[in-house]
């Protein structure tokens, strides 16, 4: 199952307004939710999950790439951003549980995935963000269910 839409953002405030959509989309769906975000350094992957984060009323969001995951919990949403970048092992998601955030209620932003293959659960949407100076171009794939409601909901 691989839905497809391509979006064009242009400048920041859209990459955020985009990610406050699919954060609002995330909250009709009960599952654990599995997102990576693709793409080269600097095109916009920490912005959007930021903007995703934010709209659940986290106002500080730090980049996880030096602590490899961040957690957001409050009594909405349970959201654990990951970024891979720094990974010298896939393994080494193992020895911080990466399996534990896998429940129901639960949203994985993963960067970098790619470095983390074989321990990683499989996406349930992949958007692969790719910058052309003053727009964002993002290819949205689905994998599963749960990444094609999420694509009707903010389709």
């Amino acid at each position: 199952m691989a839905i497809i839409l391509k979006l064009t953002l242009h400048g920041e405030s859209e990459t955020y307004d985009f990610a406050h959509q699919l954060a609002q989309c995330a909250q009709l769906v009960d599952n654990c939710i599995v997102i990576y975000l693709e793409g080269d350094l600097g095109v916009g992957k920490t912005t959007l999950a930021r903007g995703f984060i934010q709209f659940y009323g986290f106002e500080r969001v730090k980049s996880p790439t030096y602590s490899l995951v961040e957690s957001y919990v409050n009594d909405k949403v349970n959201i654990h951003h990951f970024d891979c970048y720094r990974l010298s092992d896939a393994q080494e998601l193992e020895y911080i549980g990466i399996r534990e955030y896998l429940v129901p209620g639960h949203i994985q932003l993963i960067e970098w995935a790619e470095l983390g293959k074989g321990m990683i659960a499989p996406a349930d949407m992949i958007i692969k963000i790719t910058d052309d100076f003053d727009k964002r171009e993002l290819d949205i794939t689905t994998h599963t269910q749960v990444g094609s409601q999420l694509l009707t909901c903010i389709n």
